[in-house]
């Protein structure tokens, strides 16, 4: 039994949650946020056979693609009367952070 953790962006979450429900897995969405760009994510976490990783892991990367976004960076620690105007940075963001990790026991009750 392995345990994925899937790290995605909030927006992808939802259909994440879709694709992985016709596959028949079940899926424990937790809310969470990055740290570099301080926006909100969905951590799932995903109860598989040692069989079924790689299927839940094509789902995923079916669901959760990588796309451009321009953001607009946090500004320096400045000193009162100093002006900084930051401009918007193009990030890549989406996409999925995933962890595999071996269950030594599973129980439902």
């Amino acid at each position: 039994m392995k345990l994925v953790v899937a790290i995605v962006q909030a927006e992808d979450a939802g259909d994440l949650l879709d694709g992985l429900t016709q596959h028949d897995f079940r899926a424990t969405r937790v809310k969470t946020a990055g740290g570099f760009l301080r926006e909100a994510n969905a951590t799932l976490l995903i109860g598989v056979d040692d069989e079924q990783v790689d299927t839940v892991l094509d789902v995923i990367r079916e669901t959760c693609t990588t796309r451009r976004q321009y953001v607009n960076p946090l500004p320096p620690v400045m000193e009162p009367g100093e002006l900084y105007m930051p401009y918007p940075l193009e990030v890549e963001v989406g996409g999925a952070i995933c962890f595999v990790v071996p269950v030594e026991r599973f129980e439902r009750y």
